[in-house]
């Protein structure tokens, strides 16, 4: 089996595209690949797209390369539009499809455009290794508004448009960092808010749920995903003073397992887990199924919620022993459908 292809972060795009545009602008001539300094300070060479002057200055190209990883943004165009300033600085901003951040608790503060400072540093130093007079750079991202819809931005309070990033300037494939990053910053963004009773969630169902039966607001809902063990942690370091876990059980009862990766080519099916606990908890063996929601349908209502609020009050000590006793979750369970079929802990905080 072939190794794994490495790419490069939308920093390292950026900072290429920005230094092809102010050699062009230098009086250098268009080139097809450019040559930057990595943040650990190994030397990568990216290929261009294009390099030309526009009216006024210059403008280059570098499409994203994500390598073997499964990036969104992968493919997209990275732009650098540079003129020469009236200052002595490395002016930096964002044009069309990079986003603006509104949030507090980001690495970047509200109103600034949402490039984050590895970029930002790897952008100037590119340029500098050309110049030394003031520049101004703008990164642009065209349709990088449609690609953001698919991404964590709104949540985290970033508006019209994607996130310049990177920290390395390689991208790993089939790396959990990204997901990570953007899971330690909604708990920052949370933490700023002043949330103090966050709403943790597996996805779509667990939010819609959390919201139809519990008073939240926005940013106090944070989808997990499978990545349970290391929010868990991750809240630890921020004051918060309750949470409560929402989703179904086909997911959430791998928690009383010790799964704390709950993706299902890296953790156990939660149906064993469901069928033993139904057993001791109704004295009876459960139908025979192939889902956990199959189980459920199965069942009259008062059993069903006899086995949630098992189930759930199971996640809860799971979850509590996971967070070395500082917190003791709420835990509620929901069908496919979003009805709660089984609760546990004190909910007050949400109600």
């Amino acid at each position: 089996m072939s190794a794994l292809r490495t790419g490069y972060t939308t920093g390292s795009c950026a900072a290429a595209a920005a230094k092809a545009a102010v050699r062009l602008l230098a009086g250098s001539k268009a080139a097809e690949s450019q040559e930057i300094t990595l943040p650990g300070g190994a030397r990568s060479e990216l290929p261009l797209v294009y390099s030309r002057l526009n009216e006024g200055g210059a403008e280059a190209a570098v499409r994203k390369d994500a390598g073997d990883d499964p990036d969104v943004t992968n493919g997209a165009l990275i732009l650098a539009s540079v003129v020469w300033s009236g200052g002595d600085d490395v002016e930096i901003g964002a044009g069309e499809g990079v986003g603006t951040v509104t949030k507090p608790g980001l690495a970047v503060p509200p109103g600034e455009p949402a490039i984050n400072p590895v970029p930002r540093q790897m952008i100037r130093a590119a340029v500098r290794e050309v110049t030394l007079r003031g520049v101004r750079v703008t990164i642009s991202i065209p349709g990088g508004g449609d690609i953001a819809r698919k991404t964590f931005n709104s949540r985290l309070g970033i508006v019209g448009g994607l996130s310049i990033l990177g920290t390395t300037g390689i991208v790993r494939p089939f790396s959990c960092s990204a997901i990570r990053e953007t899971l330690r910053c909604s708990l920052n963004v949370a933490d700023a808010a002043r949330v103090r009773a966050p709403v943790f969630v597996p996805g779509h169902i667990g939010e819609r749920a959390a919201r139809a039966h519990f008073r939240v607001a926005d940013g106090q809902v944070i989808a997990v995903g499978n990545e349970w063990g290391f929010v868990l942690d991750e809240a630890l370091r921020h004051p918060f003073s309750a949470f409560l876990i929402v989703g179904h059980p086909g997911k959430l009862a791998k928690l009383a397992a010790g799964d704390w990766d709950t993706h299902s080519g890296r953790s156990g099916s939660a149906l064993p887990i469901v069928a033993a606990l139904h057993a001791k908890t109704l004295d009876r063996p459960a139908a025979a199924a192939a889902t956990v929601e199959g189980v459920l349908a199965g069942m009259f209502d008062g059993d069903k919620r006899m086995l949630g609020d098992a189930l759930a009050e199971a996640i809860k000590r799971a979850v509590g022993y996971r967070m070395e006793g500082r917190f003791t979750p709420a835990v509620v369970l929901i069908d496919l459908g979003g009805r709660i079929i089984g609760a546990a802990g004190d909910l007050n905080p949400w109600q």
